[in-house]
């Protein structure tokens, strides 16, 4: 027996075939391109589903016991009534339609002033609504529902995990009653069902079920599924996500929640800050010698605030940020340590935030996502953290996909237990770099991006 995940990602489609043991038996990935013009940023979704086809057709060894299938936040596409794209795919970070977001609010204060950001789906509807585009004629599918219809062979429902972004109520489990006040009919946006749940078959009859986000699906693969324990996804940019049997509340608007499969709720947010800068700044250097030379050399009296782009999101809503640093850098090991500190500092004041909130204490960290490559910048983490972190065996979202596929819908904390494994555990050292973390907090505030 065996389940199959699938990753939409921004970059490639990848998709791994594991066992109910957990152990993968088969990998594959096709790269992806896109187009950026200035805040817009689009792919094609036709694009998706050759890349799908391929990588199904190089991991299906023999017949799937079932699929499930990620995507990035917030991408979305208009099709018509049949299921065909009329628009390009609209990423999940393309921000041409930031302006709408003062109309979203003053549709519903209460519900959207602090959880409503400018690139969530939703503002982008509103966009492509004001193009021209009616949506009585037309329906809202996610990049992950798209390839399910494609695999299926008609439209399909959505999750509830995609459907955040587009301004589903999770709460009430319910499209909101202010979608009239925005002019959004009803019926263009598809039915919504927890993950797991089967979509249809496909024509040799495997479920395709329901899949979750992106951040979400790594948080599986992490094993991350219980209070106390948290999935750090480092990348180009930096997402938390945890466990929490209550809903959590955030006045600023930067933590967001999706539901737990189980029940609960997996509250995270997504910061602007990430490994992404390192290319920036560093470009053509050899990180992984770079990363050699830090853990030899250790911390330095330094941090950078390492913005990828203008504004910040996560663990404060800060439109204005910028990217600064303190102390000094004079060389390219200087320039990296100070980037590693900065994202570990921002890491550290997000878990500090969301236990303000109410977020159990954190026990432990999953680290997942690409930077995991760099050991020094582990162990850096685990220290500033002042926990454990734990690297696990598998730490790719196409495989919380394969996981969540196995659960069937049911007991997908249990199904990952069984599935999950971790590779290693780095114990902190005892040097959390308090006194520059501090500085470091203290200038954020100074510049008024936590106010």
């Amino acid at each position: 027996m065996a389940w199959i995940g699938l990753d939409l990602g921004t970059q490639s489609v990848r998709a791994v075939l594991a066992d109910a043991k957990g152990a993968v038996l088969a990998r594959a990935t096709r790269p992806l391109t896109g187009r950026r013009d200035g805040v817009r940023h689009e792919q094609n979704p036709q694009d998706w589903l050759d890349a799908v086809d391929a990588v199904l057709a190089e991991v299906t060894l023999a017949r799937p016991e079932g699929i499930a299938i990620c995507s990035t936040s917030g991408t979305f596409l208009l099709t018509d009534r049949a299921g065909r794209p009329v628009t390009p795919a609209l990423m999940y970070d393309d921000a041409r339609a930031a302006a709408r977001r003062d109309q979203i609010v003053d549709a519903d204060p209460d519900r959207w002033s602090t959880s409503m950001q400018p690139t969530w789906a939703l503002p982008k509807i509103l966009e492509l609504v004001a193009d021209g585009y009616d949506l009585a004629d037309h329906r809202v599918v996610h990049s992950a529902d798209f390839v399910a219809a494609h695999l299926v062979g008609h439209p399909v429902a959505t999750d509830t995990s995609h459907a955040l972004k587009t301004g589903y109520d999770l709460n009430a489990e319910a499209w909101p009653a202010a979608f009239d006040k925005l002019g959004l009919p009803l019926t263009a946006f598809p039915e919504v069902v927890r993950p797991g749940a089967e979509l249809g078959r496909t024509p040799d009859g495997v479920p395709v079920r329901a899949g979750m986000t992106d951040g979400c699906a790594a948080q599986i693969a992490a094993g991350a599924l219980a209070p106390g324990a948290w999935n750090s996804v480092l990348g180009t940019t930096l997402v938390l996500k945890g466990v929490s049997n209550e809903l959590l509340t955030d006045p600023t608007g930067a933590v967001y929640s999706h539901r737990h499969p189980d029940g609960g709720w997996l509250p995270g947010g997504a910061s602007s800050t990430g490994a992404g800068v390192l290319t920036e700044l560093l470009p053509g250097a050899d990180l992984a010698a770079l990363d050699r030379a830090a853990r030899a050399n250790g911390p330095v009296d330094a941090v950078s605030y390492p913005l990828t782009k203008t504004g910040e999101r996560f663990p404060f809503v800060a439109p204005q940020a910028g990217r600064f640093t303190l102390g000094s850098t004079p060389d390219d090991l200087h320039v990296y340590t100070a980037v590693l500190q900065g994202v570990a500092f921002i890491e550290r004041l997000a878990f500090e935030h969301l236990e303000t909130l109410g977020a159990d204490p954190v026990r432990s960290v999953s680290l997942t996502g690409g930077a995991t490559r760099g050991g020094y910048w582990n162990q850096l983490r685990a220290d500033v953290l002042g926990v454990p972190v734990e690297l696990p065996a598998v730490p790719d979202p196409a495989y919380g996909m394969a996981v969540l596929a196995a659960s069937g819908g049911t007991d997908l904390t249990g199904t990952a237990r069984r599935m999950v494994r971790v590779d290693h555990v780095l114990e902190p050292r005892g040097n959390r770099l308090d006194d520059l973390y501090g500085d470091f907090v203290a200038e954020l505030d100074h510049r008024g991006y936590r106010a």
